[in-house]
């Protein structure tokens, strides 16, 4: 079997490197899953940057989520060739992989692409929507990174419960991205972001979404209504978030943050059995998706990585550790 490791931290397509390892023996209550997909989010290259909530010991596997079919299993659990999704993260970016038997969760047989992102992009948006503000239909929100993978979730989750999306990018070729995914206005971030946002909506956004930090968060707060809550989930700024005081002081406005791991760890087994299924009958469906740039083989993997943080994709890229 092959599987993508790292010795040590830094850039991702420098540090990573594919290497040859005996299959894993099953003991019981394990089966070992041959992986087809994993794409490559950004929560990867900041866990093998060293900058991640959670650090590895090493040598690290890689790869925080994917999809793969069931071909071997020592005792009870699902059948050979279900299609499972990911779990117990890292170690999705390898040909095949040995995990305990009751963490897979089995899917229909679909589209393997879009299921194969379904655990932790959807999952974010899905949780970033509900858990913080009790959205009511005709709400507005507001969000950063708008054209992101999350971004389009987000966009799409909050359509289909009438929510209304503000969504803010940083370049003007964006825009065409985020209305075709659905917004309801589209801003390019700017120091006049709040009087722009003010102007065009009819009324001001309950929630802003950021995975920017920076002074990106600053000027999403100060679009919020009086008791708004903002949402940290990322920094693609690099730089610490800006919160004004003025808007926390007298608009009374929350800020939290968000990490997928700590829902993970707080949720029970019920309700992350919900929430994954609701979010697969929304695949199937067809109301939620993400478009895909390319596939790359895990043999192609430092040019994956490479053209992952180059920016100007179309969508997401792909790891297809059993071939295309």
């Amino acid at each position: 079997m092959k599987k993508a490791i790292y010795r040590q931290h830094g850039n991702a397509a420098e540090v990573i490197e594919i290497i040859d390892a005996e299959p894993q023996a099953l003991e019981p209550g394990q089966s070992r899953v041959k992986i087809l997909r994993s794409p490559i989010n950004p929560s990867d290259i900041v866990q093998i940057a060293g900058q991640y909530g959670i650090q590895p010991d090493m040598p690290a596997a890689a790869g925080m989520e994917g999809i793969g079919e069931v071909v071997e299993v020592n005792g009870d659990g699902h059948e050979i060739g279900t299609l499972v999704l990911l779990a117990d993260p890292p170690g999705a970016w390898a040909s095949e992989r040995v995990f305990p038997t009751e963490v897979l969760v089995p899917v229909p047989r679909a589209d393997i692409d879009q299921l194969a992102m379904l655990t932790v992009n959807p999952a974010t948006a899905y949780l970033l929507l509900t858990e913080y503000v009790d959205l009511k239909e005709g709400d507005w929100i507001i969000q950063s990174a708008a054209n992101s993978a999350v971004g389009r979730y987000v966009t799409q989750l909050a359509k289909s419960r009438g929510i209304n999306v503000a969504s803010v990018v940083r370049r003007e070729t964006a825009i065409p991205d985020v209305k075709d995914a659905g917004c309801d206005a589209a801003f390019v971030d700017g120091p006049d972001l709040a009087e722009r946002v003010e102007a065009e909506l009819d009324k001001a956004p309950v929630l802003a979404i950021d995975a920017v930090a920076g002074d990106a968060f600053g000027r999403l707060i100060a679009t919020l209504a009086h008791g708004g809550t903002a949402v940290s989930y990322g920094g693609m700024s690099g730089e610490p978030l800006i919160i004004p005081d003025g808007n926390i002081i007298f608009n009374n406005v929350s800020v939290r943050g968000f990490w997928l791991v700590n829902w993970f760890t707080n949720a029970g087994p019920d309700e992350i059995k919900r929430v994954y299924g609701e979010l697969t009958e929304l695949v199937l469906s067809g109301q939620l998706n993400a478009p895909i740039d390319k596939i790359f083989t895990l043999d192609q993997i430092t040019d994956a990585l490479a053209h992952t943080v180059a920016g100007g994709r179309s969508g997401k890229v792909l790891l297809a550790p059993n071939g295309i």
